[in-house]
């Protein structure tokens, strides 16, 4: 991902190997990470099980917060692809218990269908 692009909010795929080894110990008895993106320092990872939006905090990065989402506790949620003139998509999440939905922007290019798919099959049991 270009430093540009992660300053303009856009994510990108991250090494989901890499992903897995570095949150293993965040990680439930069966759980395994399925997509994770990055947005310069902050990260938003889907498992099996949950949503986990990260979000380094301070100048150092050092403090850490981790929100685990279930996907029990989706509502509703929107995939929007990117255009010719707009050049990133969207992925709006609305969650029980909250008024705000949880919106991340997603590289030009970014497997939005595969998204999609992933949090309906698991949202939608």
């Amino acid at each position: 991902m270009g430093f540009l692009s992660g300053l303009m909010g856009n994510a990108s795929e991250v090494d989901l190997e890499k992903l897995s080894e570095d949150l293993s110990p965040i990680l439930g008895e069966g759980e395994a990470i399925t997509m994770g993106y990055k947005v310069v320092r902050d990260m938003f990872v889907f498992t099996n099980k949950r949503m986990i939006l990260i979000d380094k905090q301070g100048m150092t990065g050092k403090k850490t917060e981790y929100l685990s989402i279930p996907y029990k506790s989706i509502t509703s949620f929107s995939v929007e692809t990117a255009g010719h003139f707009d050049m990133e998509a969207e992925l709006i999440v609305w969650i029980s218990g909250r008024s705000e939905p949880i919106m991340r922007e997603l590289k030009k290019g970014t497997d939005v269908v595969g998204i999609q798919k992933m949090i309906a099959t698991y949202a939608l049991k």
